[in-house]
């Protein structure tokens, strides 16, 4: 009945040990399962299990080594560190070869300093001092003459120093190179600036004049810099109304979404714009009509309390040295943010604002290559705008009990709360699109 079962035949005597991966019964066994496992799972004998047999193998060829060969040779030790000859200038311990001589880093760092500027050095004695690692320090004239006579070379100094100019500079252009803005990307910063200039004229370009008007000490409102104030800033957010239509892509967006981005962006932008008028030495801000006035008259003005929150912003703006494209770029990413609320279609106004993301990074990148955080602390300022502006709006609210006769309508319009923003687009509004 065991005729189809394949046994090995031991000889008389013979022994045999079953745990052994040598034995015939272990190597049945092996077979037997291998073809049990190829039936069901033939891919894994064709890749794995042979693997795996494969690596059996080498433990039964390992094991059968000798005993010599159990124990191997140690490792040889690592090699000695490299010994130089000391110093050739002091005798002090070498700390390599520098400009053509064993020399310590004391000598090589004097030598090429000495070199690179020209120093002329002095000897108060007769010219022969001695030079070693204790009294080195005190004749520069014969240390210079002792570097000189050993060999070290000037030309050595000039080549190490070229080099790493040259290696300055290849790193600056691979920086320069890597922040270029495209053709497309180009055209939409050109756009924006002309935009931003041509409605903020800078403030070189402006004829400063001043007010004595309630400059001595802060009262609760100046009505006359007040009704002055309430002018300028009727034309201010008139500019910002013509700024937007400028903005690529923005005139293509719904009447109603781009009124809901100008009421929501249009105080960040005014601040953002007269933050740049900011003149620190004499803590004062300059309008659009050249009017400059001090923090005592801004406040007496009609800011109120908001007036140190501006402040401490524009001083905040100063490290950053924003020029007219970054401040252009960054009021435009103010105004066509997709996280407004009641925006009926925020996914487009987020498109509109990639592009002038990417210019901003490339373009500060680019003129400022060794400050990489400029951009994201351009950006950061953004979160400060909206911050003042809620201020702002609330400030607005307390002025209408404080000013006699009614708020200028394109001021209160631009401030009032966005849920009365529907009576606006049934054609109630004082923007002119």
């Amino acid at each position: 009945m065991f005729d189809f079962m394949d046994f090995p035949v031991f000889g008389p005597g013979e022994i045999v040990d079953f745990y052994s991966a040598s034995s015939p019964a272990c190597t049945l066994q092996e077979r037997d399962r291998d073809q049990d496992l190829a039936a069901f799972f033939p891919e894994l004998i064709d890749s794995d299990w042979q693997e795996h047999r494969c690596s059996q193998s080498v433990e039964s060829q390992s094991s059968n080594c000798s005993s010599d060969d159990l124990f191997a040779s140690p490792a040889s030790p690592p090699p000695p560190p490299r010994t130089y000859k000391p110093c050739f200038v002091c005798q002090d311990k070498s700390s390599g070869y520098h400009y053509g001589v064993s020399a310590c880093e004391g000598c090589k760092g004097f030598f090429r300093r000495s070199v690179q500027k020209n120093m002329v050095y002095t000897c108060h004695r007769d010219r022969n001092c001695i030079i070693n690692k204790i009294t080195r320090n005190r004749c520069q004239y014969c240390r210079l003459q002792r570097c000189f006579a050993v060999g070290m070379s000037k030309e050595s100094v000039r080549n190490d120093r070229s080099k790493r100019k040259a290696k300055k500079e290849a790193v600056k252009m691979t920086i320069m190179e890597t922040y270029e803005l495209t053709a497309e990307l180009g055209l939409v910063v050109e756009k924006i600036c002309r935009a931003h200039r041509e409605t903020f004229p800078s403030l070189c370009q402006l004829g400063k004049y001043t007010t004595n008007s309630s400059s001595d000490h802060r009262i609760q409102l100046d009505l006359g810099l007040w009704d002055k104030f309430s002018e300028l800033a009727t034309k201010c957010i008139v500019k910002v109304v013509e700024f937007a239509k400028r903005v690529p892509g923005f005139t293509g967006l719904t009447i109603a979404d781009q009124i809901t981005l100008l009421k929501a962006a249009c105080l960040d932008i005014l601040i953002l714009r007269i933050c740049t008028r900011y003149t620190p030495d004499q803590d004062t801000m300059t309008f659009s009509d050249g009017l400059t006035l001090t923090r005592t008259q801004i406040h007496n003005a009609g800011f109120g309390s908001l007036t140190d929150h501006v402040f401490t912003f524009a001083g905040q703006l100063l490290p950053l040295e924003m020029d007219e494209t970054e401040s252009g770029l960054l009021s435009a990413i103010c105004l066509v943010s997709g996280d407004r609320q009641d925006l009926k279609e925020p996914s487009k106004v987020d498109v509109l604002q990639e592009p002038l993301l990417e210019a901003l990074k490339i373009y500060s990148r680019k003129r400022r290559p060794s400050m990489p955080l400029m951009f994201p602390k351009a950006l950061m300022k953004i979160t400060d705008l909206r911050s003042i502006s809620a201020k702002g709006a609330e400030r607005v609210v307390s002025l209408k009990m404080e000013i006699p006769g009614s708020m200028p309508p394109l001021i209160e319009e631009m401030l009032e709360d966005l849920q009365n923003l529907e009576s606006c687009q049934r054609g109630h509004t004082s923007f002119s699109l």
